[in-house]
């Protein structure tokens, strides 16, 4: 059976303990065997991973996995509405930060330009999964690793 690559997932239906409806991160390879790992906080609007996986025992289970994008910087190649009752509208070319809540919900984050420098803020706009097709990932030089919890 082929894996899906590691990454960012949502729970379609239950796994294991794990309920339907929550965000994870799916490592396929390791000790003692592919597993799932929880989130345990967020820092700067980027999930942080528990140290600790659970292993999948039934391989099978992957079905239940559905593939999130992953967070970071994206641009909106068209426009689109946060949710069917239309309270904001995100327009081409806006700069956006994507992740998500324990409930594997996209959230966008506005990006500030403040005294030349970007700031992005911490508080941001759930959107509508299908919303997730409007935006294009961006690639951005980083300078150091990440560190705490489960790196990926």
């Amino acid at each position: 059976m082929s894996l899906p690559p590691c990454g960012l997932y949502r729970t379609r239906a239950s796994i294991g303990a794990i309920p339907a409806g929550r965000l994870v991160f799916f490592h396929n390879h390791g000790e003692p065997g592919p597993g799932l790992y929880l989130p345990s906080g967020w820092k700067r609007n980027r999930v942080e991973l528990q140290q600790r996986g659970q292993t999948l025992e039934d391989l099978e289970l992957v079905r239940h996995l559905e593939p999130l994008p992953a967070e970071g910087l994206y641009r909106v190649v068209e426009s689109f509405f946060c949710c069917d009752r239309k309270c904001r509208e995100f327009d081409p070319e806006t700069l956006v930060e994507l992740g998500y809540n324990g409930e594997g919900n996209p959230i966008v984050f506005l990006p500030e330009l403040v005294d030349g420098m970007l700031a992005i803020p911490t508080n941001g706009t759930v959107i509508d999964h299908k919303a997730l097709g409007m935006l294009k990932q961006l690639t951005v030089a980083t300078s150091a690793p990440q560190t705490g919890g489960h790196v990926h």
